[in-house]
């Protein structure tokens, strides 16, 4: 019998086996609180539109019989999931890695709200980060309360993880039931690329976050047909794309296919709450985008990655064309900088007109990605075939089938767009693949249970086979890395094998009548369990690598060797690069063929100094630099800006050890025209620019302005660096760079 709730609602989780799907006579059963996707029948939606006093009212009787329905363990197993979540994140985090150039934006914004706002990347608001800012506001915010630390800019992603644990459970509770919410949180929280991502101050911990806020809010507006829960999904995914920009909307096909095919309610009421809620989303995507387009240029910072000042051009060209070859759309056609690798790094060949190999779109599958993400690949594969194959024929309104198709697109669609895609070492990027692969596994693995335990030969092969394949592929890929836990592929095995063996005693004593059910029973719980810790073994191994301080803080999200093997490949294609292009300097010196190939690491590469918590008096400086840092100080008079480089990546560690403001020149990939010839004429007319250190990594203004500074300003005498004095009235009096 169905437990049905005060409310009239009746949980997908909690329903009994309809009568196709009754178990044979004396076959063993789950105990009455276990869940089943496999056989659970359609949930009766809540009436719409119910408002005022009686609707809180019911919807308070329903939680309290929600939660009385509850196994007495489910609390205490979400929270020791949470706990392990909480650990696996914020281990050592007071000596996280410095993701430098989002490290120092963030400092940046916490000096002023009009930097916070438009997301500043110096202190200054000369230029934005080339990014939307929105990932970086709760850092920020970290780091006006906490102070500028490591642990202060990793703490904001370690609460978004543990959240997003607890979301993915009530989404999957919501929609499969108990018992498949718990595994697909612990399958989540120990999930390779998860472990390293919510330790990673970027931009993926609030984008997971958002969108999986999103995914509840529509499984929500699924069971009811109420526009409000979709309106809600709606803003959950404009706030995603503060954080990842287009990335956020890859999200959208699940979550319109979810509510248009399942919602209780007329095709023309769904379509029409769709476009409001698509209408709310693409107000709140768009809201930042906005502020920057109808804000004068001169009231704000200039928006990074653009050659036109643009964000549009930011989010379309720059940080969507330049990753996506396949569209066959030049980046610098839409106003955006056609290059992506940072300042003095050699250009990569421009994407936007050639089409990804057979190699890349493979690349879910090598062994740098795959062994931080992919380790339930087979298991959530079966679950999606099997959920929507084996419930075909249901109702429309089947919750229970139309959360695997959520799942199952969601999945497909990021799957797509990364093999499409550049994504290169950032292995953070695999934090919203890791939403759909756990709650695959932990609904298919119920659904699985659920069949293999009424027998018969149609469905109960699933249990074993998803078993089998999962031990396999793991094994496989543990054997990648040989010197890295040599004993993982083995034991995996052991319990598989151990899984397969109870599992086969229990069907067998079943089989033949002998034997008490009870012992039965628990024969065969014991081999599900067996085969669940051989199922999640691998990947929590390589999750708890984060544990130990070898791999615990890569920078890029990764764990494990993964981490290393991308170091060194990064610095040794960096050196080949530099050696080949050997670009001038923006001093007119030839460079050195090495110089910056550690820097070069990656494209958010991490400080040298990133366990050093910066303080205002720049105590993470060199002795040279703090010599440099305390004469600009002393000679700043009313200038706005203490000195202007000609890359950030010289002006980097004043920013983030000192909070200084440095005019930087370029942006992340230095070709961004920014400061122009005569924006630093003006600048230094004007009193707001008195001095100018050449060298460092070349960039485009740089190279324009630097002969100008050597012909019309002083230098500054026994500085280490290249250091010149600008006055105004001599800049005034003498022509412009370039003219």
């Amino acid at each position: 019998m169905a437990s049905t709730t005060s409310a009239g609602r009746v949980s997908a989780g909690e329903h009994a086996s309809s009568a196709g799907d009754a178990a044979p006579p004396g076959a063993p059963t789950a105990p009455a609180n276990a869940t089943a996707p496999g056989n659970t029948p359609s949930a009766a939606p809540l009436p719409a539109g119910r408002t005022g006093r009686g609707g809180l009212l019911a919807r308070v009787r329903a939680a309290r019989a929600d939660a009385a329905s509850r196994p007495a363990y489910a609390r205490p197993a979400l929270l020791a999931i949470l706990a392990l979540a909480a650990v696996l994140f914020a281990w050592d985090i007071q000596h996280s890695a410095f993701h430098t150039f989002y490290a120092e934006t963030a400092r940046s914004m916490a000096e002023s709200w009009h930097a916070f706002l438009f997301g500043s990347f110096d202190p200054g608001s000369s230029i934005t980060i080339d990014k939307l800012p929105g990932f970086l506001w709760p850092q920020a915010l970290a780091v006006r309360i906490f102070g500028f630390h490591p642990w202060a800019l990793t703490l904001p992603q370690v609460i978004e993880g543990v959240l997003s644990v607890a979301v993915l459970y009530r989404a999957v509770r919501r929609w499969a039931g108990e018992h498949p919410a718990l595994l697909a949180a612990a399958a989540f929280a120990v999930t390779p690329a998860i472990a390293g991502l919510f330790r990673t101050p970027v931009e993926d911990p609030a984008f997971t976050l958002c969108v999986l806020l999103a995914a509840d809010a529509t499984l929500r507006a699924a069971r009811t047909g109420r526009l409000r829960p979709l309106v809600a999904a709606g803003v959950w995914v404009g706030l995603g794309f503060q954080a990842k920009m287009l990335e956020a909307w890859g999200v959208l096909p699940a979550l319109g296919l979810l509510y248009a095919f399942s919602a209780p309610t007329a095709l023309r009421r769904r379509l029409a709450h769709l476009s409001v809620a698509g209408a709310v989303c693409l107000a709140v995507s768009a809201s930042w985008v906005l502020l920057v387009t109808f804000t004068p240029a001169k009231d704000r910072p200039y928006v990074d990655g653009t050659t036109n000042n643009s964000a549009v051009s930011q989010v379309v060209g720059y940080n969507f064309l330049n990753r996506f070859s396949s569209v066959s759309v030049s980046a610098a056609d839409t106003g955006s900088v056609a290059v992506s690798t940072m300042a003095g790094s050699a250009p990569a060949p421009p994407t936007g007109r050639s089409r990804p190999t057979a190699a890349q779109w493979l690349k879910m599958f090598a062994p740098s990605l795959v062994s931080q993400i992919g380790w339930l690949y087979p298991a959530a594969a079966l679950a999606a075939v099997c959920g929507l194959v084996w419930r075909r024929g249901r109702p429309r309104t089947d919750p229970v089938r139309a959360g695997f198709v959520l799942w199952a697109v969601w999945l497909a669609t990021y799957f797509l767009v990364f093999s499409a895609g550049a994504i290169g070492g950032h292995t953070y990027y695999m934090g919203v693949l890791a939403v759909p692969l756990a709650a695959l596994f932990g609904a298919g693995t119920v659904q699985f249970w659920r069949a293999w335990l009424r027998g018969g030969r149609r469905r109960a092969w699933a249990l074993p086979t998803v078993v089998v394949a999962t031990v396999a592929w793991s094994a496989a890929l543990a054997r990648l890395f040989p010197t890295f836990l040599p004993w993982l592929a083995p034991a995996t095995v052991t319990l598989g094998a151990g899984a397969l063996v109870l599992m086969a005693r229990a069907r067998a004593g079943r089989t033949a009548g002998a034997g008490p059910g009870a012992v039965r029973r628990r024969t065969a719980v014991l081999g599900l369990v067996t085969g669940l810790v051989a199922m999640l073994l691998p990947s929590a191994a390589w999750a708890s690598s984060v544990l130990d301080p070898e791999y615990g803080h890569s920078g890029m999200g990764s764990t494990g060797p993964v981490a290393n093997w991308h170091r060194l490949a990064a610095e040794r294609a960096a050196a080949a690069r530099l050696a080949a292009h050997r670009p001038r300097r923006s001093d007119g010196a030839k460079p050195n063929p090495n110089a910056g190939a550690g820097a070069a690491t990656s494209a958010r590469g991490r400080s040298p100094a990133k366990s050093a918590a910066a303080s205002p008096d720049g105590s993470g400086l060199t002795t040279v630099q703090q010599q440099l840092l305390a004469y600009t100080r002393a000679h700043q008079g009313g200038a706005r800006y203490l000195f202007a480089t000609t890359s950030w990546r010289t002006a980097s560690p004043y920013i983030l050890h000192a909070g200084a403001p440095v005019l930087p020149m370029g942006g992340f990939t230095g070709t961004a025209p920014t400061p122009t010839a005569a924006g630093f004429r003006e600048l230094v007319v004007t009193g707001q620019l008195r001095y100018v250190v050449l060298g460092g990594p070349a960039t485009d203004p740089g190279r324009a302005i630097a002969p100008w500074v050597r012909a019309h300003c002083d230098r500054v005498p026994g500085q280490a660096h290249q250091l010149y004095r600008c006055g105004p009235a001599p800049a005034a009096a003498r022509p412009a760079p370039g003219r």
